[in-house]
């Protein structure tokens, strides 16, 4: 069970972008997450007459390693860690490390 989830809120702990929040988007595989808006890079693009695209400085996300990130926590307004707990009818639940309240799916 994957800990960060796309539509989750998170907060970004080390790198150039610390302090920043953003929602996942993607995640790229097991350790990579696409977060909006966080670890953009400048992309210069060659225009393309056939596929109609024009030529320019394109500004577009990067993926980040999710140790990188935390998950937010709008009760306390802080990053936190995530747990995950087993309920009585043996289905896993995300909870949070901090107050163990249920994390609600996005």
């Amino acid at each position: 069970m994957n800990k960060l989830r796309k539509g989750d809120e998170v907060v970004v702990i080390t790198g150039k972008d610390k302090g920043k929040r953003g929602k996942i988007a993607l995640r790229q595989d097991d350790s990579h997450l696409l977060i909006e808006g966080i670890n953009l890079v400048k992309k210069h693009t060659k225009p393309n007459p056939m596929a109609g695209t024009t030529g320019g400085i394109v500004e577009k996300s990067m993926p980040i390693h999710q140790s990188n990130v935390a998950i937010f926590n709008a009760t306390t307004g802080k990053a936190d860690r995530v747990g995950i707990k087993i309920q009585a009818d043996s289905s896993k639940v995300r909870v949070f490390k901090s107050s163990g309240e249920e994390i609600k799916a996005a």
